[in-house]
């Protein structure tokens, strides 16, 4: 119920400019011009949506969830590429009584004509750009800093391209309500990557940390501990994340998201454990004590805080244990009533962090390429050992939150469905949500 009124109302917000042209101009053409402008509008509107579909909205990122959100910001991203691109094919694709084929009612000169297309057909470049670096950027293997700018700049520079195509050559958008709407919306847009690397930076400067601990768990796993430094801290929930920059200025974009692995009940020390991925990373082990650090957050909805069911089931893949290890942590400091329990899936033994902190809690440990003498289990977290885990009381009524590799949380969740776990008793975070 609460997804279909959350998307109804998204199709309402990105409706207001084209219902606006409707009532303030009408006069629709034939139909396939008139479906041109519909695609071009709607094109233009879920483009001006992502903005706030980013991820970087920290009480939307919570009540939705992260998981959610940034899969709908990719369902929208290609939606828009499609209606984009369609868009200018269906005006050429019909006769017309003007001298161009984009608009047969409104008559323009040839200088403005041009000015006006040109923009258009640049917005037509980028946005295929923007969303193949997006969806292939792992596929592509540059640095995820690098990413960032680029895909900031190329962002930022479609809504003035679009803005002004949608101005100088839209019919709709000659009258002055419509356009006035347009520029509202882009405005709005553009102030959120305002907020984000200005306001927020400048937000951050007045709380900043310093690094307390660098501890090496694993062969490439690391604990990054904080603490404030003239400020009492984050308030956050067990289970959320938060973005870091490490060794670098509030306004520097080299900025990274990681889970917190410590609870709000230990203290005002902030920790997250940390995978050597190639990038900033690979560097963690040169890290000093009493470096200067920033922190965004907290965002993301792996929160069993405040939930009724009267177990959660924690699932980790990997460097997906970090939200589980705050989880477990708050359950305990808090003498939580509830109870636990945490299936943690590694591909060696030495890939284990924590291991003699999670003894007490009697993890049920999984390795995909065990040595000789291992007591665990062997494999990966399949339906098999989802279903000798948990008893059918436990499918009907605890909470399940998964966190790792995308392909062992779709491998759980489908175990989870088929065992008649409700979508809302499962909690998921994916590591592509940045």
């Amino acid at each position: 119920m609460k997804k279909g009124l959350l998307i109804g109302f998204y199709v309402l917000i990105i409706a207001i400019p084209l219902l606006a042209s409707w009532y303030f101009v009408g006069h629709p053409r034939i139909f396939w011009q008139e479906l041109g402008s519909v695609l071009g509008i709607l094109a233009f509107a879920m483009v001006l949506s992502e903005f706030i579909l980013s991820g970087r909205v920290k009480s939307f990122s919570r009540k939705v969830g992260m998981d959610a959100t940034m899969k709908f910001h990719r369902i929208i991203g290609w939606c828009a590429l499609i209606a984009a691109l369609l868009h200018p094919f269906l005006y050429e694709s019909t006769p017309t009584t003007g001298p161009w084929p984009w608009d047969s009612t409104r008559q323009f000169a040839v200088a403005t004509d041009f000015t006006a297309i040109s923009t258009g057909v640049i917005a037509f470049i980028l946005l295929p750009v923007l969303v193949v670096l997006a969806v292939w950027r792992s596929s592509l293997d540059y640095r995820y800093e690098t990413w960032r700018r680029l895909h900031g700049l190329i962002a930022a520079a479609l809504v003035g391209l679009l803005l002004h195509h949608t101005l100088a050559a839209g019919r709709y958008a000659a009258h002055e309500t419509v356009a006035l709407i347009w520029q509202l919306m882009a405005l709005i847009a553009l102030l959120t990557l305002v907020y984000r690397y200005l306001i927020s930076p400048i937000q951050q400067l007045g709380k900043p940390w310093k690094v307390s601990r660098v501890e090496r768990l694993s062969e490439k796993q690391w604990r990054l501990s904080l603490l404030p430094e003239g400020h009492p801290g984050m308030a956050y929930k067990a289970g959320q994340f938060a973005w870091l920059k490490l060794g670098h200025s509030s306004f520097s974009l080299s900025e990274n998201p990681f889970s917190i692995a410590s609870a709000p009940a230990e203290g005002p020390e902030i920790c997250f454990v940390i995978k050597e991925l190639g990038d900033f990373t690979s560097t963690l082990g040169e890290t000093k004590v009493d470096a200067r650090a920033y922190l965004d957050g907290p965002y993301g909805s792996l929160i069993v805080d405040g939930r009724s069911e009267p177990g959660v089931a924690l699932i980790a893949g990997g460097v997906g244990v970090a939200p589980m290890l705050g989880i477990l942590q708050q359950l305990k400091q808090t003498d939580d009533p509830r109870s636990y329990r945490l299936i943690y899936a590694n591909r060696t033994e030495d890939q284990i962090v924590c291991r003699d902190k999670l003894a007490d809690d009697s993890p049920i440990l999984v390795l995909s390429e065990p040595t000789e003498g291992w007591q665990g289990e062997v494999g990966l977290i399949d339906q098999k050992l989802i279903e000798l885990s948990f008893t059918d009381v436990e499918f009907e009524t605890w909470l399940f939150v998964i966190c790792g590799p995308e392909p062992m949380m779709d491998q759980v969740y489908q175990a989870l469905k088929l065992k008649g776990v409700s979508d809302d008793r499962i909690l998921l975070e994916r590591f592509n949500y940045d």
